[in-house]
């Protein structure tokens, strides 16, 4: 039987304990708009491809010195951080694409997505069924659960929102894990015991691995893995879940879904989001979208390993 024990940490916050607090919001000044865009100058000008802008050819003299404040933070201290204002006003899809990449490599080592590799990639409505096994959570409007990307960080930049709704909330999954310790311990020691979940890429049973939902990494620290898209192979016939799994993911839900855990941002044109998975978990309400195409909702994804 694993030891449950609460674990304390930088990254254990309550959204009603920092609600006028600011230090995780990053605005930019003119200048570090100006160094963004004479970057992306650059990076045109010597036609580096998507893939290949480094943090060395984006050059951010002191925006750079505010993004290795951010990443410090985000590996060590509250887990996420928000930056605000970046210039993306009158470019191309492919610029903002450089642009997100450029900041992004700033901050971590960036890790491909899909079994393509890809550098990034677009999250907004492609008209997806989330009834779909393989359905991604990334190409539907609908709401999403609570959970953690595979990487050590992910970073979302807000290209254009919805028309409304598309809200991202957070929750410190440090705090809520202590939460549980200290109310429910006995379902707190069965999210430390293997389950098993679901990566989705085609819902067959290729797909499936076991592991906990909380562990302790060689470092004392948390690391959750968690997402209630992942947890329910029993919906394709395997693996069913027990009585006391449904009841610790559902009270695990009630409390992320606790004002007193859940912080919320309306993500505008600009912001770029950063998030430690290790320690916060994600999601995003459902959205409306403008009928227009060239005016829907589109967020930039970008996987991220911290050093």
């Amino acid at each position: 039987m694993v030891v449950i024990r609460q674990v304390p940490g930088p990254a254990e916050w309550r959204a009603d304990k920092i609600a006028g607090d600011d230090s995780w919001r990053y605005p930019l000044d003119g200048a570090h708009r100006s160094e963004v865009l004479a970057a992306l100058a650059a990076v045109r000008a010597a036609g580096v491809p998507a893939g290949g802008v480094a943090r060395g050819g984006f050059p951010l003299p002191t925006l750079g010195v505010e993004l290795d404040r951010l990443a410090h933070d985000l590996a060590y201290g509250r887990g996420f951080a928000l930056l605000r204002g970046v210039p993306l006003a009158g470019l191309t899809e492919p610029q903002c694409e450089l642009v997100a990449l450029g900041i992004a490599g700033h901050v971590g080592v960036l890790v491909g997505q899909t079994a393509r590799r890809l550098p990034l990639t677009h999250v907004r409505d492609q008209g997806v069924d989330p009834a779909q096994p393989s359905g991604p959570g990334d190409r539907h409007r609908q709401k999403l659960g609570f959970h953690a990307d595979p990487t050590d960080a992910v970073a979302l930049l807000c290209v254009r929102p919805a028309k409304s709704g598309g809200l991202s909330s957070i929750v410190s999954s440090l705090a809520v894990h202590n939460e549980l310790v200290r109310t429910r311990p006995d379902l707190a020691q069965v999210l430390y015991r293997p389950w098993w979940f679901d990566g989705r890429p085609g819902g067959g049973p290729e797909s499936f691995c076991q592991q906990p939902v909380y562990s302790i990494d060689g470092g004392g620290g948390l690391v959750v893995r968690y997402g209630p898209d992942h947890l329910g192979p029993a919906r394709h016939g395997a693996h069913a879940l027990s009585a006391e799994q449904l009841e610790a993911m559902w009270t695990l839900d009630r409390l992320h879904d606790d004002p007193r855990f859940m912080l919320t941002m309306d993500l505008r044109a600009g912001d770029m989001q950063f998030l430690n998975n290790r320690v916060i978990l994600h999601r995003n309400t459902a959205y409306q979208d403008h009928p227009e195409p060239q005016r829907r909702r589109d967020l930039i994804r970008l996987w991220l390993n911290l050093p």
